[in-house]
């Protein structure tokens, strides 16, 4: 029996890895993936000629109130930007901490037919959190 917690992890497994595809396209390459520091995760950490980029993944089976991006309030930026910051401190990260950092998100609707897939970068900037 799957009960609704399970099909939620479902289509964000399912979410994330449209959105690694999407970002290995655009020629990242992904360093992590559900980076953990304490109670903080970063979906996604990821490489480009532009910087690091610490990705949110927000999948939706479909836009019922709002778009999935929406869901990324203000708490939930501040707890990415301050795992980001630990990410920076570890011996994987610490060779990345010169570059410019991005925080993007990925926004995914499941909704009959192909996902749809939008990418929204420098979807926030961390000196106003």
């Amino acid at each position: 029996m799957d009960s609704g917690g399970n099909h939620r992890r479902d289509i964000g497994k399912a979410g994330e890895e449209l959105a690694c595809g999407v970002l290995r396209d655009m020629g990242h390459i992904i360093l992590e993936r559900n980076w953990r520091s304490s109670h903080q995760e970063i979906d996604i950490i990821s490489a480009d000629a532009d910087g690091i980029h610490f990705v949110e993944v927000k999948a939706r089976q479909r836009n019922i109130q709002a778009p999935p991006q929406m869901s990324v309030d203000h708490a939930k930026q501040r707890n990415i930007v301050k795992a980001a910051r630990q990410f920076l401190r570890t011996t994987k990260g610490l060779p990345y901490s010169s570059l410019e950092c991005h925080f993007d998100i990925v926004a995914i609707t499941f909704s009959g037919g192909e996902p749809a897939i939008e990418w929204f970068p420098q979807a926030y900037i961390p000196i106003y959190l």
